[in-house]
């Protein structure tokens, strides 16, 4: 009889924990910005990446060669820096490129951008205007290890 009232407590506990709730569903999709939405996402995050990693005269960044609008607007943005920026396969035996990824969804009717290196991450939400973007939540920085 106990091992009966046992098993029927612990598969009522059990069963509550695969319900399934509609509200913690995501539905993250790529976008892509453009104009002048791109180029205000592009340059906070760039100036939040400069605050984050190696001085601009001697720091060489590396990304992936897309040609996406918010891309160039980073590419540009990383530039206007100071930092060197190269295209993927463009690299000197004797440069020690910082690898730079992004990323750029919409959510919920915000942009969700993020930008990496393999030492730290960023990422933060804007709104799009008709004149740019402004951030819609604190700046995240995840650093690594």
């Amino acid at each position: 009889m106990k091992k009966t009232i046992a098993t029927i407590i612990i598969a009522s506990v059990l069963s509550g924990c695969q319900t399934a709730d509609e509200t913690l569903t995501t539905n993250s999709t790529p976008i892509a910005v453009t104009g002048a939405t791109a180029s205000a996402i592009a340059g906070d995050m760039a100036s939040r990446l400069a605050e984050q990693v190696g001085p601009a005269g001697t720091t060489t960044l590396k990304m992936d060669n897309d040609s996406s609008e918010y891309a160039a607007a980073l590419e540009a943005a990383l530039k206007g820096w100071g930092y060197t920026v190269i295209a993927e396969g463009k690299v000197g035996k004797d440069q020690k490129p910082v690898e730079v990824a992004w990323s750029i969804d919409s959510f919920d009717g915000q942009v969700l951008a993020w930008v990496s290196t393999p030492a730290i991450a960023l990422g933060r939400a804007y709104t799009a205007t008709s004149v740019g973007a402004t951030p819609a939540s604190p700046l995240s920085i995840m650093q690594r290890n």
